[in-house]
């Protein structure tokens, strides 16, 4: 191989966005835990494996805790970097949390076993990273400030450009591209790379989904304008709303200037392992074959594949399935209304709902949900372009709209859900797990207490079985 070898890494998604863009999170941490060994001799960049949805789904639908699952995969992962993805001051739920729950879920995170901690916003408002960035570094984690990408006209080469040389000064390490929709073309992650590298000296990642068809080709442009590392996942986990394959990037730069190094046959023995378990996900279906294609309205109406899904089931229930057409053109309308952000979670959610009610009651905005009103009053932080005056008007009346970083007006809340969650406390996590989804957290509580009565009571009989001499 040329000495010129710029080695391109990988971040393998397998074990967390893969399995949540394709079978809504529900992979058990038995599933993993068989593989890890061989998965820790790959050499990847790094294992996303923890984080975005799988906190949530562990306690709601797999009743398991999220920080156990995170400690095995730990003690498994001897020579690799895990890697988490992180909402900012929404941490992993759906709403503002105070400045010192955040910092102590990160503190809490490293102390489990995460070494790189990817932060986004749902807005790209930077101020919503602050506190999470500071106590990544305060705790020598290795911190990514993630841009969310999308289109429209506010977001030009210069606001990317100058938007990350605003990360590099906040002290981030490295710099990802958030294509949650997979939005960004080949030539267009050219020019976004190019972009980024001239505003900032940071490593470049690129994290895109294969919804639109063009991931694989997005990659290989990115990379040869300099992109440093890209997310991909094992192929029976990979494609569709997933991520490109693991296997077909690594062939795909083999031998040129970015060899990633990584060998095919482990791969194979890996890809062997999880091939079964996508054949289980099929016969049962938890993986729904539709999810496997190419969606092109992705790309005509920026709608990422899992909002698109939503917004059929809620027309679907309503009987108005008719209406979806008319629904995905009030979505850019509703978009520019509420200053045009990128739609990842919440904001997908908040604007296809708004957009779906228009539709529905036959008049723009009859209807506002209360987390619209959240939105235009300002709760959720700063849009790149103004509200539309007259939406949030109706939204929201005379009351004076939040220009402050919103965490500023929330009081700390740690003290509060220590002493609402006590009873059930077993590790200094639990309450990390209350203050994000008290409700959630509080049965899978009771849930674990009643397992353990029941083996504590299994003990006790076979303690006091007598055997006949």
């Amino acid at each position: 191989m040329s000495e010129n070898i710029k080695k391109l890494g990988i971040t393998e998604t397998v074990l967390r966005d893969a399995h949540q863009s394709l079978i809504a999170t529900r992979m058990p941490t038995e599933e993993m835990l068989p593989i890890i060994d061989k998965m820790d001799k790959v050499g990847y960049h790094s294992v996303e494996c923890w984080g975005g949805a799988t906190f949530d789904a562990c306690l709601r639908f797999l009743k398991e805790d999220p920080w156990e699952r995170l400690r095995k995969l730990r003690d498994g992962f001897k020579n690799t970097k895990l890697q988490m993805l992180f909402r900012g001051q929404n941490i992993l739920g759906y709403n503002h949390y105070a400045d010192d729950v955040v910092e102590y879920f990160v503190q809490k995170s490293l102390a489990n076993g995460i070494d790189i901690i990817r932060i986004f916003d749902c807005f790209n408002d930077l101020r919503n990273l602050e506190t999470a960035v500071k106590a990544t570094k305060k705790e020598g984690g290795h911190c990514q400030i993630a841009l969310s990408y999308t289109l429209g006209d506010a977001y030009t080469l210069d606001y990317w450009k100058e938007t990350a040389r605003q990360i590099e000064e906040m002290g981030a390490d490295s710099i990802c591209i958030k294509d949650m929709a997979g939005l960004l073309v080949p030539y267009e992650a050219t020019r976004l790379v190019t972009a980024l590298k001239e505003g900032s000296k940071l490593p470049i990642q690129l994290h895109t989904h294969y919804t639109s068809g063009v991931g694989s080709m997005t990659y290989l442009k990115a990379v040869e304008a300099g992109c440093d590392v890209i997310d991909t996942a094992m192929s029976p986990l990979a494609m569709g709303t997933s991520q490109p394959a693991t296997e077909v990037m690594v062939e795909t730069f083999k031998g040129t200037e970015y060899d990633t190094g990584l060998d095919q046959n482990l791969l194979a023995e890996i890809a062997n392992y999880f091939a079964p378990y996508r054949e289980e996900c099929l016969a049962s279906g938890l993986l729904n074959p539709k999810v496997m294609g190419v969606n092109i309205k992705t790309l005509l109406y920026q709608v990422p594949g899992g909002m698109l899904s939503n917004l059929v089931s809620q027309l679907k229930d309503a009987k108005q399935e008719d209406k979806f057409q008319a629904v995905l053109e009030e979505i850019p309308r509703v978009r520019e209304d509420f200053g045009q952000p990128p739609l990842v979670t919440p904001s997908s959610q908040i604007v296809g709902t708004q957009a779906v009610l228009n539709v529905l009651q036959g008049e723009r905005y009859k209807m506002i949900t209360k987390e619209s009103k959240k939105i235009l009053s300002g709760q959720f932080g700063k849009t790149i372009k103004p509200f539309n005056p007259e939406v949030q008007k109706k939204a929201i009346g005379d009351e004076k709209p939040i220009t402050c970083r919103p965490a500023d007006l929330i009081e700390p809340q740690l003290p509060k859900f220590r002493e609402e969650c006590k009873q059930w406390t077993q590790q200094e996590e639990d309450v990390l797990s209350y203050a994000l989804f008290p409700q959630v957290a509080t049965e899978f509580f009771k849930y674990r207490e009643a397992q353990q009565t029941k083996v504590d009571a299994s003990k006790a009989d076979s303690n006091n079985q007598t055997y006949p001499v």
